[in-house]
């Protein structure tokens, strides 16, 4: 079965006023270190769904997607990463973004246990990506749009725990909130 991992790293990261995805986390990016973590989870192909004004330095294994609607929100950039996954025959996918430094291998391994279910993570009372999508899934997340993400359909979705998965790097604070709760990273 082939589960390709879909890394949402389009977003202009206006509160931080920089790229988050070009953030050092320990001896390399947030985008780096999440690429790294879904090669390590036997997540592939692993595609990265980039603003068309961004161009990462990524492991060769990954593939760039460039999502021309990037301002559009977060929708387009699934829709994207769901195009590529289908042109390379994915049986599911695990949508993730580049910014939450809780997400291990562990975890997405475990999430992509799902077989012919959507399984999602839970932080904070409520239910979020990463989150896993059997194909079946792959025309609803095509027919998104906003800055929403699949939030719909993950709400009835079975959940696995990932503890601190409500932080992600919107802010300098949360960074370095990252950092002390995350060391020893990678």
């Amino acid at each position: 079965m082939m589960i390709a991992a879909v890394v949402l790293a389009a977003g202009s990261s206006s509160r931080l006023g920089q790229p988050k995805q070009d953030l050092r986390f320990g001896p390399e990016t947030l985008l780096q270190r999440c690429v790294r973590i879904a090669h390590l989870a036997g997540l592939d192909p692993v595609l990265v769904v980039t603003a068309p004004d961004h161009s990462p330095e990524l492991d060769e294994r990954a593939r760039i997607l460039v999502n021309h609607s990037a301002a559009e929100g977060m929708a387009s950039s699934i829709r994207t990463g769901i195009a590529g996954a289908i042109q390379a025959n994915a049986d599911a996918v695990v949508i993730l973004a580049c910014d939450q430094p809780s997400v291990t291998a562990g975890h997405l391994r475990d999430l992509s246990r799902g077989a012919n279910e959507i399984v999602a993570s839970a932080y904070a009372g409520r239910k979020g990506i990463p989150a896993y999508f059997p194909a079946k899934e792959f025309e609803g997340l095509m027919n998104l749009h906003g800055d929403v993400g699949a939030r719909d359909l993950v709400r009835e979705a079975q959940a696995l725990d990932l503890p601190h998965g409500e932080l992600d790097i919107d802010t300098v604070e949360d960074l370095k909130l990252a950092r002390k709760l995350y060391p020893e990273t990678p």
